[in-house]
């Protein structure tokens, strides 16, 4: 294994955390050296030092592309946090029905703003599909899933998932929401795919691009690996994205700061933007 310098591991947590807000503390420089080994080595590099030049030169960003790839962490499994799922379906989705229908409007727009392998969104799209029910095709519930990683985006397009990691899901949810596609694994049905578009975005871009407001943001165990002024600037940034009477999911993990955060706890891990 090519070992890595304490000045090689400040030069490269460094720029991993400018570039995507990722804050790697000083007992993470074994956990990236085991995962950047191997490709330091396969492009040819001796040392990190010239792994780090080839990086900050490289003017295609191909490069930092395949890095956040190696560095992110992406667990992920479906109904992770349950109880967020429970209070999305039992009290968000009534209220935005009743809401949209007041206001002659049947979009409802929900943002999963880490969305790893596609578990969360393909979630929310089946409890989606199945508040609905046979109103679903008046209504526009298409939900934005966005990552920093393309391949697990990749991999969440496809919505192939092996048999055991979809166990826990309801029995009518697997024969309604999943085709068998071999003995060992299933593939999400085109009419839930259809409502995830799945997007490459860093959360660290100076201004989130979206013209719409959202009514749901599911932004959970990703702000863990951020410092304070990141999740700060990060959260300021939701509430301006987030129509009033919008809610916000985020891990039990985290927190928002009281202090300083407009949103309004509801309970664990989820807040409201009440102006």
């Amino acid at each position: 294994m090519i070992p890595i310098t304490d000045k090689e591991f400040q030069l490269l947590s460094e720029f991993i955390q400018s570039q995507y807000g990722i804050q790697l503390k000083k007992e993470k420089q074994l956990l990236l050296t085991g995962r950047l080994h191997k490709l330091v080595a396969e492009l040819g590099f001796t040392t990190f030092t010239e792994y780090y030049d080839y990086l900050i030169n490289d003017p295609t960003g191909e490069a930092s592309d395949v890095l956040i790839d190696k560095v992110s962490t992406n667990h992920t499994y479906f109904m992770r946090e349950s109880d967020h799922f429970d209070y999305f379906r039992d009290q968000v989705l009534p209220y935005l029905k009743e809401l949209k229908q007041a206001a002659n409007s049947r979009d409802i727009r929900i943002w999963c703003a880490a969305s790893s392998t596609g578990e969360e969104p393909y979630t929310l799209a089946m409890i989606m599909a199945d508040f609905f029910g046979a109103e679903a095709s008046q209504w526009d519930t298409r939900l934005l899933a966005t990552d920093i990683s393309q391949t697990v985006l990749e991999t969440a397009q496809n919505g192939v998932y092996d048999n055991e990691s979809i166990e826990s899901l309801p029995s009518s949810w697997k024969q309604k929401y999943f085709r068998s596609q071999n003995s060992q694994c299933s593939v999400v049905v085109d009419a839930i795919k259809k409502n995830v578009i799945f997007r490459r975005f860093n959360l660290m871009e100076e201004v989130f691009p979206f013209k719409k407001k959202f009514d749901v943001i599911f932004c959970r165990n990703v702000m863990i690996y951020f410092d304070q002024s990141t999740k700060n600037d990060i959260v300021n940034k939701m509430h301006h994205k987030l129509e009033n009477g919008g809610y916000v999911f985020i891990g039990l993990a985290e927190s928002f700061n009281r202090e300083i955060s407009q949103f309004k706890y509801i309970k664990p891990a989820i807040y409201r933007k009440l102006d």
